[in-house]
């Protein structure tokens, strides 16, 4: 139950404000079906049930949205997170995880002040040259304050919310729970991987609130592009940069979000969109480490036409199995190789594709080919990968999460790109580098390396051979070896063999009692019954009834049996 779960009453006042909101907002069924209630009520809370009929009439998605505007920081970046999963929601329920923001009213100047002093060493006014009490932006984690240092250079200061580790913490606790109880309850859920889905959102949240962490992710990012001179990353200076605080350069360029701008600025928007194009495919798909949130509040546009990007708390991170596999699905849809595409989404999904219908490799194929023919141009990447995440999610099929992120950011790109450049095609800006990477993997000097590496790992092996052989050896003078064997469909199985032996035992009862009652029907003497011996209409009558279960229950299996053949 999720009440002894809790472990502590420190979160039963988060839960009875969880339930309230959900309940306000027309979700009072799922407070029921998640066991709030019940659990709320056992602590001897009571639970206000009553909500606003108006919002009861919205659209589920468009209440979900608003409840999780109301309940603060955590439940609207687990909003946002899901934004990016077309692989789990359909098109309304992303278009309203979109519309998620978590602009704030700012933190009190007194509480704010007092810990930019512990963080500081002392009074912001003494350690900058100039800082701005208003701050710039408020948001759910931290909010951004313009200052100067000593020597001139403009930077912002962001300064994480007081206490918001507390709050968030004691959210990521109940999210877990509740996850735990939904996958257990619903059935329906149990293919998307609730409590998978909360843990990477609870280890992505953790890593966000760490401000100094953002930093290393900028810098890490710096370094990789830095043969792009037109792409700016802020500089971090580290002095003043800690945990709950960073400092780094101030970007004055004109906002994505503002592209009345543009053009009064002198922007050339068709080479903005081919070099943020540029900067984020060499994040994803040459180094493997990209930012994952390129939305056009993150993105500045700068004089001579280069393009800055911000705020690096969200950040990808792909293997280079998974680039591998990344450049052949973008190659394929490019170059419309269907085969190609269904071969690694069927990987990517892992061993649950295995038990999906014949049908979905069918699907993938028809659906890459019917760009057979149409130029690179007539190609939209970000829509291509939309619908295919689309034909996943139709057969109850959830990618990694890293991927969920990759599929977000490049759709979010080319909207982007559309929105500087009608014209931009993002197939045309991603050919070239694909096609580039794929030579660089097969040169003589790559091959080598990657051929010296396997032989040393190869070696490493055979060199611990000789130790895990006395190991196994030693184990096995012990006793101690075991071997497991995992059948599949094992219960099944067992099911089956209990039901035959039922059978078989009834038809031993129904077979004795039509001896038994035949012998008895021979004897004289004893209660009769229509002038028959009432014994042996009694055992006849049990041996009808017991042969009548048998068949139901024989014909019971059959039909089963065919439901589940179709």
């Amino acid at each position: 139950m999720l009440i002894e779960t809790l472990g502590t009453a420190r979160d039963l006042g988060r839960l009875h404000q969880i339930a309230g909101v959900l309940i306000r907002h027309g979700l009072g069924d799922a407070v029921h079906r998640l066991g709030l209630a019940d659990a709320l009520e056992r602590a001897g809370q009571a639970l206000h049930r009553e909500h606003a009929a108006d919002l009861a009439k919205l659209e589920p998605p468009v209440q979900v949205r608003r409840a999780l505007e109301e309940l603060g920081p955590t439940f609207v970046k687990l909003g946002q997170i899901l934004a990016g999963r077309a692989d789990l929601f359909g098109p309304e329920w992303i278009a309203e995880f979109g519309r998620l923001h978590s602009r704030v009213p700012p933190v009190p100047q007194d509480e704010l002040m007092a810990q930019l002093r512990e963080d500081l060493g002392g009074e912001p006014g003494a350690v900058f040259a100039r800082f701005d009490d208003q701050p710039l932006a408020a948001a759910s984690i931290a909010q951004v304050h313009r200052a100067t240092l000593k020597d001139g250079t403009e930077v912002v200061v962001k300064v994480r919310r007081p206490h918001i580790v507390e709050t968030i913490e004691a959210d990521l606790r109940l999210l877990a729970r509740l996850a735990q109880r939904a996958e257990a309850d619903w059935p329906a859920l149990r293919p998307y991987r609730p409590r998978l889905l909360v843990r990477q959102f609870a280890r992505s949240l953790r890593r966000e609130l760490d401000l100094g962490a953002e930093c290393r992710n900028a810098e890490r990012i710096a370094a990789n592009l830095a043969g792009l001179p037109h792409v700016v990353i802020p500089r971090v200076h580290w002095p003043f940069t800690g945990e709950r605080v960073n400092v780094q350069d101030y970007v004055g360029g004109v906002p994505g979000d503002q592209p009345a701008r543009f053009d009064a600025a002198g922007l050339d928007r068709p080479l903005l969109a081919r070099r943020g194009a540029q900067a984020v495919l060499k994040m994803i798909v040459e180094d493997g480490f990209f930012h994952a949130d390129p939305h056009p509040g993150n993105v500045f546009y700068l004089s001579e036409d280069r393009v800055a990007f911000i705020d690096f708390g969200m950040v990808g991170r792909l293997s280079q199995r998974r680039r591998e596999e990344l450049l052949t699905l973008l190659l394929g849809l490019v170059e419309r190789r269907p085969r190609a595409v269904a071969e690694v989404l069927l990987d990517w999904t892992g061993d649950a594709a295995a038990a999906q219908p014949a049908t979905l490799e069918d699907e993938i194929e028809a659906f890459v080919d019917q760009y057979h023919g149409a130029s690179l141009g007539q190609l939209n990447l970000g829509q291509m990968l939309l619908e295919v995440t689309a034909i996943l999610r139709e057969h109850r099929l959830a990618l990694p999460v890293d991927l969920a992120l990759l599929v977000k950011a490049f759709i979010t790109l080319e909207g982007m790109g559309r929105g500087l450049d009608p014209g931009f095609r993002m197939a045309e800006e991603a050919l070239p580098l694909l096609r580039q990477v794929l030579r660089a993997r097969y040169e003589p000097r790559t091959l080598a390396l990657r051929g010296w590496s396997g032989l040393r790992e190869l070696l490493s092996e055979a060199g611990r051979l000789p130790h895990d052989l006395g190991q196994l050896l030693r184990r096995a003078r012990q006793g101690r070896v075991q071997v497991a064997i995992d059948i599949a469909h094992l219960k099944r199985v067992g099911d089956q063999i209990d039901r035959a032996a039922n059978r078989l035992a009834m038809s031993l009862v129904v077979a004795a009692l039509i001896i038994g009652s035949s012998i008895v029907m021979t004897v004289g003497g004893g209660p009769t019954m229509l002038g028959l011996p009432a014994f042996g209409l009694l055992g006849f009558a049990g041996a009808v009834a017991g042969a009548i279960w048998l068949l139901r229950s024989m014909r019971s299996d059959r039909l089963k049996n065919d439901d589940e053949g179709r």
